[in-house]
């Protein structure tokens, strides 16, 4: 099991952008074998950071995602609304491997 987190630098007045970004993501993570964990946009503290957590089963179903979803309409359509609305300034994405009791 592989958890994809991303730490992303928002432009704050367009939180409402991202928010929808976000929302456009989570079924497609899960369309293609997924469990999305959820996007967490800013409360208190900085106000242009957010964060998302998903995972696959293993690196290998990640990487087959990232393949397919080049080829999806859908995703196609998630970045390009994420370009023109400019809501994200840069992110980073890290792997972590849970570990239960």
């Amino acid at each position: 099991m592989v958890t994809c987190y991303i730490r992303y630098i928002i432009d704050a007045s367009k939180l409402k952008q991202f928010e929808h970004y976000g929302k456009l993501w989570i079924p497609l993570v899960e369309k293609f074998g997924g469990r999305h964990h959820g996007y967490f946009l800013p409360s208190e503290g900085a106000n242009n950071v957010a964060l998302a957590l998903f995972t696959f089963p293993g690196l290998a179903e990640y990487e087959q995602y990232r393949i397919q979803m080049a080829d999806d309409a859908d995703c196609r359509a998630a970045f390009l609304y994420a370009e023109e609305t400019q809501c994200i300034v840069s992110y980073e994405r890290s792997f972590f491997r849970p570990v239960f009791a």
